[in-house]
């Protein structure tokens, strides 16, 4: 009788200790299916929205003066601006570095006018999340915005949104930087504008460079090139021409329509992610793309520096206030390139009073 009685425990225990066990094979499944989809509707906004800043674009420049030298046709077509910058924030959170920012474009100023208008802001901020934006330069910059998921396309379309929204905005934007809620400034944004549009840096087709990542030799490039399974990216896609990179970039205008012009690829690099240890869009859409493109039109190198020395779960290294010091932002400056990193990331909230503690007297001192 005992025996009958204490029966039924024995498989209820196995199943109990078999459950780490079933978690450990099956949750990469279901986290996978958990991923947010593109819906129909919101990816025909988005093509409404960019054949509305192809359309305007072409009508704005003709194509053999794009990207050229640093001037861009008004919205009259008569006279000719300066060219200005569109910063283009994508967050999931609050803008704790707003303060620090908000210094960063107060010292804009070009041939002592401080008045000239060199830039624009928008916001790509996440509808599902509760966000809390300042006022001043901030103020009213958010743009049409659906929600985001690390690890899967949602983060491609909102940096194509960005791009079309300010593309649409202003033919005056001339280049478009990515940047999250974790990048700081390294440096003034007059050092920025003048190292942007710097005549030296035209090729030999009169053309500025955009500054993005491109990277053949990663040791997970093959995990990455088959996250959405075995050859899913053929045929628009060989192995040979796929990439990686990281997501912020600085883009020129060609580039930023490039972009928003492509339908081919994006049918490859939205559909959902199998492997989400390996599958990042953002990190690989737009080096391939443009690699594919114009690689000779990019430098091949970002602008923002990451430190991935000691990354977590796919996060890089994040900065916390006693690591914060003048020393700290010189070393983020340098560059395996020629010329110094402008932004850099990831960095705690709590990093805002040290960095205001030397943001006159370091980061906006050149």
């Amino acid at each position: 009788m005992a025996c009958s009685t204490s029966s039924p425990l024995i498989p209820t225990l196995i199943l109990l200790l078999s459950l780490p066990i079933l978690f450990f094979f099956f949750a990469p499944k279901i986290l996978s299916s958990r991923q947010i989809s593109i819906s129909v509707p919101d990816e025909l906004d988005d093509l409404s929205l960019f054949q509305k800043a192809i359309a305007m674009d072409s009508a704005n420049l003709p194509r053999k003066h794009r990207n050229r030298l640093p001037s861009t046709r008004s919205r009259l077509g008569s006279t000719f601006h300066r060219p200005k910058i569109a910063f283009l924030f994508l967050i999931n959170s609050d803008l704790h570095f707003a303060p620090l920012w908000e210094r960063f474009f107060a010292n804009v100023s070009v041939n002592n006018n401080s008045h000239e208008h060199l830039y624009n802001i928008y916001i790509h901020a996440d509808p599902s999340v509760k966000i809390t934006l300042p006022d001043g330069v901030f103020k009213d910059k958010i743009i049409p915005s659906k929600r985001t998921q690390r690890s899967s396309p949602t983060l491609v379309s909102a940096a194509r949104r960005l791009l079309a929204t300010a593309m649409l905005d202003d033919p005056g934007n001339a280049y478009f930087a990515l940047i999250s809620q974790h990048c700081i400034p390294l440096h003034s944004f007059n050092y920025f504008y003048n190292f942007l549009f710097d005549l030296r840096k035209l090729s030999g087709d009169l053309e500025f460079p955009s500054y993005i990542e491109i990277l053949s030799d990663e040791p997970t490039l093959w995990d990455r090139y088959n996250a959405r399974g075995e050859n899913v990216m053929l045929p628009e896609v060989d192995f040979d021409q796929f990439r990686v990179g990281s997501q912020f970039f600085t883009l020129t205008r060609k580039h930023a329509l490039t972009v928003i012009k492509d339908r081919r690829l994006w049918r490859k690099f939205k559909l959902p992610c199998l492997n989400v240890e390996s599958c990042y869009p953002e990190e690989h859409y737009f080096p391939t793309l443009l690699s594919m493109q114009d690689p000779k039109g990019c430098t091949h190198y970002t602008l923002t520096r990451v430190n991935w020395t000691d990354s977590v779960n796919g996060h890089p290294h994040t900065y916390h206030p006693p690591e914060l010091s003048p020393e700290l932002i010189y070393r983020l400056r340098e560059s395996n390139s020629s010329y110094s990193h402008v932004f850099a990331r990831k960095f705690s909230p709590d990093c805002l009073v040290p960095l205001m503690d030397i943001a006159d007297s370091v980061i906006f001192k050149d």
